[in-house]
């Protein structure tokens, strides 16, 4: 009997491969970086090979470093940075134009003139979503519009689109199983495609109005199957190992993180911070600049999900590491923000790449704010610290408003969930508990889950939510007047962000 499942967690910066055995313990894990491509202000690309060679790469790194065998491998689950939009030719395999990732702000025009159009309400009611550059849609508008041919090619069905794990899918299931290299699964899962901007949450199904609007060739589109199902196999050491589960990564986590019930909520820490609440089989439509998405979908059923999403949220870590030269490891910014007592009135708005909910702000860009003549490098590394858990906050009090009820306790997740500092200063901004689990790689946990229950590694939902660990915990200590005056400053801040950038 096979031991173990495993997970490709394909992010924003790096590849990961990960193995869990049935208690959910890690057994082993693989990482790598890769580019990130900035070719303008705003723009953000990657080379969608180097997505799949790191990715592939760190796969059989891990089989191969940690001595594993194919045949104890029960299933694979993928999970991926999503909105990513890449085209590839249907023939060779080969990527028409570098993948637009999700933070890239070139389509705001696009979007502007969906609107213009009278589509905004249209969008937000069919596909839960609101107009903006962050998604699919108009990232696959952009590429058919800027490479000689593509839409033609794409209407004979030439050029297939794809998210990240569509992609990874199709590369990794190409020549595998019956049908030799003609058996590349082209597809995906209810979560990856409700997060594309075309395609109907209710319906389940690609809109044809909205397809028109963009001129998207139907034809082009993948299969969109249940998020917990069997896509398609990988030929491994000569065993065809089962690709049984598919998320983007913020569901992942959500069903890593055992949120199965109405009303549970988890947020993730990543390169943005990502705050999803489980609604059940009702999709509310949001008032408060949340979107509406499926949170997963299998046993012939769909869960939905509010959803809050911040562009930046560990990424502003990376940039005082990177850029400013602030910091040389990231874990050293918790260090120096306990440094000094608070900002010294110093706030950051780290609006790189605009304002994600409840703003939805293209033309916003970052700001620091309160800056004195006694203003150190600690303060703007604490500022850059609290920004995070500042966002993350305008996201908790937009979810509570829409679903009249305030929030109790809130599961964390990602690299920055291991942040003291941060998660102590989160529990007192937004005046909730927070529960940090013992398995903190839910992303990756998640997609193993939905693997494992495809194939009978774990017999169903009720078993993984036995397994799974509560760990640390933080409560709020902060006095009710700090905590508002706090408020109100970091709000006057992002005010000064805003609308910055010309249309």
């Amino acid at each position: 009997m096979a031991k173990y499942i495993l997970a490709l967690d394909q992010g924003t910066t790096s590849s990961r491969a990960m193995l869990f055995d049935r208690e959910q313990n890690i057994v082993a894990a693989e990482q790598k970086e890769y580019t990130q491509i900035y070719p303008h202000e705003g723009w953000v690309e990657h080379d969608p090979m180097e997505i799949y060679s790191s990715q592939y790469g760190v796969m059989m790194e891990l089989i191969a470093r940690h001595n594993i065998q194919a045949r104890d491998i029960a299933a694979i689950g993928i999970t991926n940075q999503r909105e990513t939009t890449i085209l590839w030719d249907k023939k060779t395999g080969q990527p028409i134009y570098n993948a637009i990732v999700w933070q890239c702000r070139r389509t705001s025009a696009i979007v502007d003139s969906l609107v213009s159009q009278g589509l905004g309400d249209y969008i937000k009611k069919t596909t839960g979503l609101v107009p903006d550059a962050y998604f699919s849609g108009t990232k696959i508008k952009w590429i058919l519009d800027h490479v000689e041919g593509a839409r033609e090619r794409a209407e004979q069905g030439e050029i297939l689109f794809g998210t990240v794990d569509t992609w990874l899918i199709w590369k990794l299931s190409h020549g595998s199983a019956s049908g030799g290299d003609d058996a590349a699964a082209h597809v995906t899962d209810y979560t990856n495609a409700s997060r594309t901007m075309i395609f109907d949450i209710h319906k389940l199904d690609w809109d044809d109005r909205l397809l028109a609007a963009l001129d998207i060739p139907r034809a082009m589109l993948p299969e969109v199957k249940p998020s917990s199902a069997v896509y398609a196999t990988v030929n491994i050491q000569g065993t065809e190992i089962p690709i049984a589960g598919n998320a983007g990564d913020q569901q992942a986590a959500l069903f890593g993180q055992c949120c199965f019930e109405k009303g549970e909520a988890k947020n993730t820490y990543g390169t943005g911070c990502f705050l999803l609440m489980n609604t059940g089989a009702d999709a509310p439509e949001s008032k408060n600049g949340l979107l509406t998405t499926i949170a997963a979908g299998l046993s012939g059923k769909v869960q939905y999900a509010l959803e809050g999403s911040v562009f930046v949220g560990g990424a502003v870590i990376q940039w005082l590491r990177d850029e400013m030269r602030f910091i040389t490891e990231s874990a050293d910014s918790e260090y120096y923000a306990g440094k000094v007592a608070d900002t010294g009135g110093v706030y950051l708005v780290p609006a790189f790449t605009g304002l994600g909910a409840p703003y939805w702000d293209m033309y916003a860009r970052g700001c620091i704010v309160g800056i004195t003549r006694g203003t150190k490098r600690y303060h703007i590394i604490r500022a850059a610290e609290e920004s995070i858990a500042y966002q993350v906050m305008d996201l908790v009090r937009a979810m509570e408003k829409d679903i009249g009820v305030r929030m109790t306790e809130l599961r964390v997740d990602g690299g920055a969930s291991r942040d003291q500092f941060l998660m102590q200063f989160q529990a007192d901004i937004i005046n909730s508990g927070i529960v940090r689990p013992v398995v903190r790689e839910t992303t990756a946990l998640g997609a193993a889950y939905l693997a494992g229950i495809a194939v009978g590694f774990w017999k169903d939902q009720n078993e993984v939510k036995s397994l799974w660990k509560r760990g640390a915990g933080f409560k709020p200590a902060m006095e009710v007047q700090k905590r508002e005056t706090l408020i109100a400053g970091w709000h006057k801040a992002v005010g000064r962000s805003r609308n910055w950038v010309d249309a």
